[in-house]
């Protein structure tokens, strides 16, 4: 029997690298270098909303990975975070990573999850997947003993939380796929790669 295409994730982000590991599928981990404020500009400009947006950047980044991964299924995911109509990317510092949760606390915010599957260097699947978060109630105090604790982490997740670790006390109220939370919506991932041949 012959072995199934390999598998990549074009992405270097620990919490869905541990998704795909913990489903016990065999993967490499290719981040791409796609310039993601690049792909979004015009996209904003036309108005485009964060579940488009959060779709395209899945598929650039698939793309870009797949541009040399020959007959590979390669899997590229992002996030978008909205609140009240605002857009939100990934802190750039620990000052902005603290004015996020500020801004977020007491308050809901959708969470776009979208992922993008790319074989021989075109876009075979696509999905999307939304989630509703309220942070509780924050104060300053509170805020920076988070921050204390994560430390760097805070930098690596738009809107500055991770759900599955520390992160997760600082929130109230939870609707939507954990998996796709997390960064990956994971049972439809594995749909597709056993649709594409790479499971039993």
């Amino acid at each position: 029997m012959s072995a199934g295409p390999r598998i990549v994730l074009a992405s270097k982000s620990p919490a869905r690298g541990a998704l795909l590991a913990n489903a016990g599928i065999a993967f490499d981990a290719i981040p791409s270098t796609v310039d993601e404020r690049q792909v979004e500009a015009p996209l904003i400009a036309a108005g485009r909303s964060p579940a488009e947006i959060a779709v395209a950047l899945a598929e650039a980044k698939a793309l870009d990975v797949g541009a040399a991964a020959g007959d590979a299924l390669v899997i590229g995911a992002d996030q978008t975070l909205d609140a009240d109509g605002r857009r939100w990317v990934k802190p750039e510092s620990m000052d902005e990573a603290r004015d996020q949760l500020l801004t977020l606390a007491g308050r809901s915010h959708m969470l776009q999850t979208a992922v993008a599957g790319v074989r021989a260097g075109a876009i075979r699947w696509r999905y999307v997947e939304a989630a509703e978060l309220t942070l509780r109630p924050l104060t300053p105090d509170a805020v920076d003993r988070y921050l204390e604790t994560v430390g760097e982490a805070a930098l690596g997740s738009v809107g500055a939380y991770q759900v599955e670790g520390p992160g997760i006390q600082l929130f109230e109220r939870i609707d939507g796929d954990y998996f796709a939370i997390l960064g990956l919506p994971l049972l439809p991932v594995l749909s597709w790669l056993r649709k594409e041949g790479a499971l039993a």
